[in-house]
């Protein structure tokens, strides 16, 4: 098994369908992609019903090339992140992993199109994220959320309006930006630097306006980011949490319990948004964003210095400010059910809280003159002291 058969191999794994996003070589299984959410079977000549762990390997270790770093990676951690390019036709981040001896790749298709706030349908408050001069500004979500779309869409806006100097510190680079107004260097992790701490902390020796951290993985990374937001620049990154309020939890259990009140006050003077996101199934097919949006203000900051409690949590203080851009999941995901992009049942699935959600419901079908209730046919039994009910 040679080069040019991998290459056909991802060749028809991409053209059968338009929407691919992840290709999955799992030994046991057919060749697969993930194609709006879900994993589907593609055919090969000659046909593969079935990888070997030979095929597996060779198909792993034909993507590491080699490369030393990438092979010590894989037999000391038991995973490896790469880049590999398609000839010109596509792009994609790969990891391979060892499970039960044998590897497995996954390779993720990256966009060559950087794509737009309006391209993407995200909130106009993005606009004003791009404006902003200093600070922190978190994407979270789990893996596979869009969040490095979101932040492309992001660093293309300040690309378009802004003439500074840009410096990314990406594993691997996924979007790679033309020089616009600005002047961009992207690195990339292993060849350019060794870990986002080192990366990060040359960076501010680099003269940037604008940082963008791939992921904010340990104590390290995020002192030296919190540092960089304190000293003029804007540091956008990305963390693996579910909401607004686990995110501040999240970097506070990076820090000693003695350190976690300072580092509160350093948090209230640099967070200037955090976007949490989610991708939902579409009605008719792909998938859609759902956003939950926190800026800064001072009810903000008093929950973050004193912690969320009983009627003052983050989900209220968002809840309640929508008129400055602020947004809750609850809120976002019954709009997208409003406009007929999600359907009712997604909406339930993916929602933070069901109870809040179903009371938007109910407003929302009472406007349209929909039931509000599954119940039908209910009669009213009228009865008197002198008179025997009626059956009903």
């Amino acid at each position: 098994m040679k080069q040019p058969e991998i290459d056909y191999w991802i060749t028809c794994m991409l053209e059968t369908f338009g929407n691919v996003s992840d290709l999955n070589i799992t030994v046991g299984k057919a060749l697969q992609v993930e194609s709006s959410g879900q994993l589907t079977n593609i055919p090969v000549v000659p046909e593969v019903t079935e990888l070997t762990p030979f095929q597996a390997e060779v198909f792993a270790l034909n993507l590491i090339g080699g490369d030393q770093r990438l092979l010590e990676d894989l037999v000391l951690r038991g995973s490896c992140d790469l880049s590999y390019w398609l000839g010109n036709r596509a792009r994609f981040r790969v990891n391979i992993f060892k499970q039960k001896n044998n590897l497995t790749t996954i390779l993720r298709k990256l966009e060559t199109t950087i794509p737009s706030i309006e391209k993407l349908g995200l909130p106009p408050v993005f606009h004003k994220m791009a404006e902003e001069k200093n600070g922190l500004i978190l994407v979270t979500g789990s893996t596979g959320s869009g969040k490095s779309t979101t932040l492309a869409a992001l660093l293309n806006e300040i690309n378009e309006k802004k003439s500074i100097h840009i410096v990314t510190l990406e594993d691997p680079v996924e979007f790679v930006h033309p020089h616009k107004k600005a002047t961009f260097n992207q690195r990339e992790l292993g060849n350019d630097y060794d870990s986002f701490a080192t990366g990060l902390r040359a960076a501010l020796r680099q003269a940037p306006k604008v940082i963008l951290v791939g992921e904010m993985r340990d104590r390290e990374t995020m002192e030296i980011g919190l540092s960089a937001a304190e000293t003029g620049h804007l540091v956008v990154s990305t963390l693996h949490t579910v909401d607004a309020g686990q995110t501040i939890n999240r970097i506070l259990g990076m820090f000693d319990q003695e350190e976690q009140e300072q580092v509160r006050h350093r948090l209230a003077d640099t967070i200037r948004f955090i976007v949490c996101q989610r991708l939902l199934p579409k009605v008719g097919g792909g998938r859609v964003a759902a956003l939950e949006i926190m800026s800064i203000n001072l009810r903000v900051k008093d929950v973050v210095l004193n912690g969320e409690s009983e009627g003052k949590t983050f989900n209220d203080i968002i809840a309640n400010c929508t008129a400055f851009g602020m947004q809750t999941f609850d809120q976002h995901i019954l709009h997208l059910f409003k406009d007929g992009l999600i359907s009712e049942d997604t909406s339930y699935a993916y929602c933070s809280q069901k109870n809040a959600l179903s009371r938007g419901m109910d407003i929302l079908k009472r406007q349209r003159g929909e039931s509000t209730s599954d119940i039908d046919e209910l009669t009213v039994d009228w009865r008197t002291d002198d008179q025997p009910s009626d059956a009903t």
